[in-house]
C-alpha cells in the first residue's frame, strides 16, 4: 500500500492546515484520467461501487496492475449514488449474514483503508413489529442472526419509544415491539464511490469514463476482447458489475440471466436538527426512514410495480411512501421534499445476488443485488477480486452462483428486504 499511496496526496488535518494559507489551491485531482490502452489483464465493466471496489482490491490486495474500469457515463452515476445509504448485516440465512457481516466489518474500517471519510454513523436499524405474528417472526429472525454470530436484539414497545420518541406508536397498525441491529447505520454513498475511485486510481487502475461496452469478441468459450465506443480492448479476464444493465450485457455475451429490472425511488427532505438516530423500517406500513449527517430525512419505500430501466419513479409510489412516512412520523408533515431520485434495480427470483463464474470461462459476474447492493460494496469488491484472481468462487459467495437456479438451491432472502418489493 505504501509506495503507491505516496504518489497520492494524503488527506489529513495537518495537510489541510498546510493548504489553508494557499486557499486550498494545491490539491490535485482525486484520480487520474488516463487514456485507454488496447490491452489489459482484467477489464471491469461498471463504474459504480461494486466495480470500483473490485478494481481496487484487484490492484491493492492482489497486485494486478493492468486493470481497466469502464464506465459508459460518469463514476457513481448509477445506483451507487441513487440509494438510501443503509449498511446492515441482519440477514436470515448463514450464507447471507456471513457475507453481509464481512461487508459491515469492512465498512467499519473503510475510512482508514481509503484515507477518505465515508461518514459512517452506526445508529442502528429498527424493524417495527405491528402484530403478534410480526413479533414471533422477528424472534425467530433474531435467534437465527445471533446463531450466525451477528448482533441482534428484540425491543419492547417501551424500548422503541425511548429510542425514537417522535415515532407514532398508535398508528393504524400499532407498534408492539421490534428488532434492532445496533451496528447497522448509514454512510455517505458518494464518499464511498469517490474513496474507492481515488484508491483504485492510486494503485494504477485506469478509470475510463464515457466508454460504453457494445459487445464481446469470443473464441470458443472465452472472451478475447471487449468492444467499446472507444474501440476494442484485448483482455485476459472480464468482470461485469453493471447493475441494471446486467441482462443486456449478458445477452451480448450469449447467455441469459433470471433477472427482473424495476425502479426503486427515494427522497430527502430539507435539513433539520438531529431528531432520528437509528434507521426505522416498517414492513407493514411500507416505509423506511433515517436522518443523514447533513440533517436531511432520508425516505425509501417499495419499488414500482412494473419493469423499467428508467431512473425516475412513479408519482403513485411517491405518494404512497410519503403517506406511510407521515403515518409513522406525523411531526414531519411540514417538511418540504428537497430531492427525489430513483435507480433501476435487478431483482432475482430469490432476491439474492448472482456472483462468480459464468458460461464463459474468463467472464465473471456480480449483479442481481435488488435493493441491497450498497451495503455489500466492500465485500462485493473483495470477494469478486479473489474470485477473478483464483478463477474459483470466494468461499463467501459460493452459494450465490448462477447455477443455483438450475440446482434449485435458492437463497430466499425476500423477507430481509426493508419492505416488500
Amino acid at each position: 500500500m505504501g509506495q503507491v499511496y505516496r504518489r497520492m496526496q494524503r488527506y489529513s488535518l495537518l495537510n489541510v492546515l498546510k493548504a489553508a494559507p494557499r486557499a486550498n489551491t494545491g490539491w490535485g485531482p482525486a484520480w487520474r484520467t488516463p487514456g485507454l490502452q488496447r490491452s489489459y489483464d482484467v477489464v471491469v465493466i461498471g463504474g459504480g461501487g461494486h466495480g470500483l471496489a473490485t478494481a481496487y482490491f484487484l490492484a491493492k490486495k492482489h497486485g494486478v496492475r493492468q486493470v481497466a474500469l469502464l464506465e459508459r457515463g460518469h463514476i457513481g452515476q448509477g445506483n451507487s449514488g441513487r440509494n438510501t445509504q443503509v449498511t446492515r448485516s441482519n440477514y436470515f440465512y448463514p450464507v447471507s449474514s456471513s457475507f453481509f457481516d464481512h461487508s459491515l466489518k469492512l465498512y467499519e474500517g473503510l475510512g482508514r483503508e481509503l484515507n477518505f471519510n465515508v461518514m459512517l454513523r452506526q445508529g442502528g436499524q429498527i424493524n417495527l413489529a405491528h402484530t403478534l405474528h410480526d413479533l414471533e417472526v422477528m424472534r425467530r429472525w433474531a435467534n437465527a442472526i445471533r446463531m450466525n454470530g451477528v448482533d441482534a436484539e428484540m425491543l419492547s414497545e417501551a424500548d422503541i419509544r425511548k429510542l425514537v420518541p417522535i415515532l407514532n406508536m398508535k398508528s393504524r397498525y400499532p407498534i408492539l415491539g421490534g428488532l434492532i441491529q445496533r451496528r447497522a447505520g448509514i454512510s455517505r454513498h458518494d464518499a464511498v464511490v469517490w474513496g474507492f475511485a481515488r484508491g483504485a486510481s492510486a494503485h494504477g487502475v485506469d478509470l475510463i469514463q464515457g466508454c460504453e461496452v457494445t459487445g464481446f469478441r469470443k473464441s470458443g468459450d472465452r472472451v478475447t476482447a471487449v468492444e467499446t465506443s472507444q474501440g476494442a480492448i484485448n483482455c485476459d479476464r472480464v468482470c461485469m458489475s453493471v447493475s441494471n444493465q446486467s441482462s443486456v450485457l449478458a445477452g451480448l455475451a450469449g447467455f441469459t440471466l433470471p433477472i427482473t429490472t424495476m425502479t426503486l425511488q427515494a427522497m430527502v427532505t430539507e435539513p433539520i436538527k438531529p431528531i432520528l438516530d437509528p434507521c426505522v423500517i416498517s414492513g407493514s406500513i411500507h416505509a423506511y426512514v433515517s436522518q443523514s449527517d447533513r440533517g436531511e430525512i432520508v425516505i425509501g419505500g417499495a419499488a414500482d410495480v412494473y419493469n423499467s430501466y428508467r431512473q425516475r419513479g412513479s408519482l403513485a409510489v411517491t405518494r404512497g411512501v410519503l403517506a406511510a412516512v407521515l403515518e409513522l412520523f406525523p411531526s414531519l408533515s411540514r417538511l418540504k421534499i428537497m430531492r427525489q431520485w430513483a435507480g433501476a434495480v435487478d431483482i432475482t427470483p430469490d432476491t439474492s445476488p448472482i456472483m462468480g463464474l459464468t458460461p464463459l470461462r474468463n467472464l465473471y459476474i456480480n449483479c442481481g443485488w435488488g435493493t441491497g447492493g450498497y451495503k455489500a460494496i466492500p465485500a462485493g469488491g473483495d470477494t469478486m477480486a479473489q474470485t477473478i484472481v483464483q478463477d474459483k468462487p470466494h468461499p463467501l459467495i459460493g452459494a450465490f452462483d448462477l447455477a443455483r437456479f438450475e440446482r434449485g438451491a435458492l437463497v430466499d432472502e425476500g423477507a430481509a428486504s426493508g419492505v416488500a418489493h
